[in-house]
């Protein structure tokens, strides 16, 4: 069985797409009424650098993404790290093109609303370990994020916090610590406002059922579309189980990964076990 993977924020870069917007006009169109922009000049020459900015950078991954999944072969089954898995709904009929990059343009902008965090990526390690240098530390706003692969983690948090618990963390043996590049606390306790927010949002869209199965990124089990609305919230201010997503898809008999826009998240499937 094969399964098409979507990535999320983090792969954005200028010139992505660039041979994509003339062969779908109509998609592009929309996304330009949408984002009150071009969504052509944003992702290939970027002149005003808003690919570094949520939020203009979560719906330019998104629409990218899109595009390249309506050019590839239909899979057997779907799914998405965090931003992705709305290229997963809409690639399983959960969601409309149109719905999806509404969504998201929301969710950025709530999700930049939350400033004054960050996150670090942790290599080398198993999450256990992590999750005990954490209680260790005793620092209260700092917490695993992304369950990324057997010795990947993310953690995230307050930012000064952030970085004692980098500091203790790096002194494990093999941990390697790597702050990366986000304006906020992502996937943490800490959006919890932006997550009630955006339910709200979330509780007005309907979820259609899914013409192919989609792992969710929060449970790491298939999306229910009947808890559409619940399930995205959560995910602004709960981890990313990708480990348990890749258990899953190879429990439904997944052998063949394939992803669009980079092998950011294929890597990662390769370093679990």
């Amino acid at each position: 069985m094969r399964c098409l993977l979507f990535p999320g924020q983090g792969v954005q870069k200028r010139g992505m797409g660039s041979d994509l917007f003339a062969r779908h006009p109509e998609a592009t169109a929309l996304a330009d009424e949408v984002l009150g922009c071009s969504i052509e000049e944003l992702c290939v020459r970027d002149p005003l650098r808003r690919l570094r900015d949520t939020r203009y950078a979560q719906p330019a991954v998104f629409f990218v993404n899109a595009l390249m999944g309506l050019e590839q072969a239909a899979p057997e089954c779907v799914a998405g790290h965090s931003l992705g898995e709305y290229n997963a709904l809409v690639a399983a009929g959960v969601l409309s093109l149109a719905d999806g990059l509404a969504l998201v343009v929301r969710r950025a902008e709530l999700m930049a609303g939350v400033t004054g965090g960050g996150m670090s990526a942790v290599q080398g390690v198993p999450a256990a370990f992590v999750r005990r240098a954490l209680a260790e530390t005793g620092l209260p706003n700092v917490f695993v994020a992304n369950l990324n692969a057997d010795t990947q983690t993310t953690i995230a948090g307050d930012r000064a916090e952030l970085a004692v618990a980098g500091k203790a963390i790096a002194g494990l043996p093999g941990a390697r610590v790597v702050p990366l590049n986000v304006s906020g606390p992502f996937h943490t306790p800490l959006m919890a406002p932006a997550a009630a927010e955006f339910h709200a949002v979330l509780a007005r869209q309907v979820f259609a059922p899914a013409a192919i199965p989609v792992v969710s990124s929060v449970t790491g089990e298939l999306f229910d579309p009947a808890d559409g609305a619940g399930l995205l919230a959560r995910q602004l201010a709960e981890p990313v189980a990708w480990v348990r997503v890749v258990h899953t898809l190879r429990a439904l008999g997944v052998t063949e990964f394939d992803e669009v826009n980079g092998k950011t998240v294929t890597a990662l499937v390769t370093r679990i076990h």
